[in-house]
């Protein structure tokens, strides 16, 4: 797994490539809760690279979520491929989660 982190408009931007499951949750949740610091208002994470997210990778987008809300921070999800937004939708994740379709959307959405 590729984690990539930048800065855009003040927004911790976070891009995740490959796939997201049991075998890496543990480091993609390290390398966030390592990126994501205590003064940070807006994150979003780029999935316009992951190409399959398990139980264990939604497991660590809620464990942020959380953390972010305990920040009062924002969190934003964007460019879903079909088959990651249909996990989202099944598992029904994607309600609590703001998803957007592009980063420039998901930045907007957290800048607000």
């Amino acid at each position: 797994m590729v984690i990539e982190t930048r800065r855009d408009n003040g927004t911790l931007v976070i891009r995740a490539e490959d796939r997201l499951d049991l075998a890496n949750a543990q480091v993609f949740h390290d390398e966030l809760d390592a990126a994501i610091e205590s003064s940070e208002r807006a994150v979003v994470i780029d999935m316009s690279g992951l190409t399959y997210i398990s139980s264990a990778g939604l497991r660590v987008i809620i464990q942020m979520l959380r953390r972010l809300q305990r920040q009062d921070a924002r969190l934003a999800l964007c460019s879903l491929s079909t088959e990651v937004q249909n996990v989202f939708d099944t598992s029904g994740i994607g309600r609590l989660v703001d998803i957007q379709p592009s980063r420039a959307e998901a930045i907007a959405a957290v800048s607000g």
